[in-house]
């Protein structure tokens, strides 16, 4: 690397940097707009396209949004930075689907504990008429959207923001993951009617308010998944 590219690198990370201190140090919150392009590059002695370059880099790493004509604006958005780290991920094969199980089964478990303390009348007999309709629906792509709604609403019981976030950006990977192991689980009749028992017994243990049937549901649940995946 040559002595220009070297400094314009150490430019572009300073503004970076920068960016993150302020939020840190609590100057900088959400929502609140960045100085303008040429305030930060007089005030950290960089170019402004140094300053470009780390715009870019914050948004997408989910730090920033821009709007066009107005600036730009904190946004600290984890769904986004997360989301597509994971894609990416995938895309390079740096992971897999057993490793999005496990992941799942970690998070959910701890979501479905927290579920069963928190849900809402009104969520237990959403996720039982989705329950329901799964059964019902002969239709594997439609029958895996309703599961697909089902982990959502069951995370959004659990009512803890921040598996929320994680559990959001994941969303993308999670519903194909979804979508295609819902499809090979249900080729197979005694494979999918543990897939219904497990949903139905969840649900059964949420309207109880019991932890522990609640994880050992999810459990169960996972069981089944993971089965298919082996089989594949």
């Amino acid at each position: 690397m040559d002595a220009k590219a070297e400094k314009s690198e150490k430019a572009y990370e300073r503004v970076i940097d920068y960016v993150k201190d302020e939020i840190w140090r609590g100057n900088l919150k959400r929502g609140e707009r960045l100085p303008s392009e040429r305030d930060l590059a007089d005030l950290l002695g960089v170019s402004r396209n140094s300053v470009r370059e780390a715009m870019r880099t914050l948004s997408m790493m989910g730090f920033i949004s821009s709007v066009h004509g107005g600036g730009n604006f904190i946004s600290c958005d984890l769904e986004q930075n997360l989301g597509e780290t994971l894609r990416i991920m995938m895309m390079m094969g740096e992971t897999n689907f057993r490793q999005v199980s496990q992941l799942r089964r970690g998070l959910e478990s701890e979501t479905a504990r927290l579920a069963a303390s928190r849900i809402l009348p009104r969520q237990t007999a959403k996720l039982a008429e989705l329950v329901r309709r799964m059964r019902e629906e002969p239709d594997a792509e439609k029958a895996s959207l309703l599961d697909q709604k089902f982990h959502t609403l069951l995370c959004e019981a659990a009512g803890n923001k921040l598996i929320y976030a994680i559990f959001m950006a994941m969303l993308s990977t999670i519903n194909d993951f979804i979508s295609i192991m819902y499809g090979r689980i249900v080729q197979d009749d005694e494979q999918a009617e543990q897939l219904h028992l497990s949903h139905e017994k969840l649900v059964d243990a949420l309207s109880r308010n019991d932890e522990d049937d609640a994880v050992r549901a999810i459990q169960d649940h996972f069981e089944v998944v993971d089965a298919s995946i082996d089989r594949s």
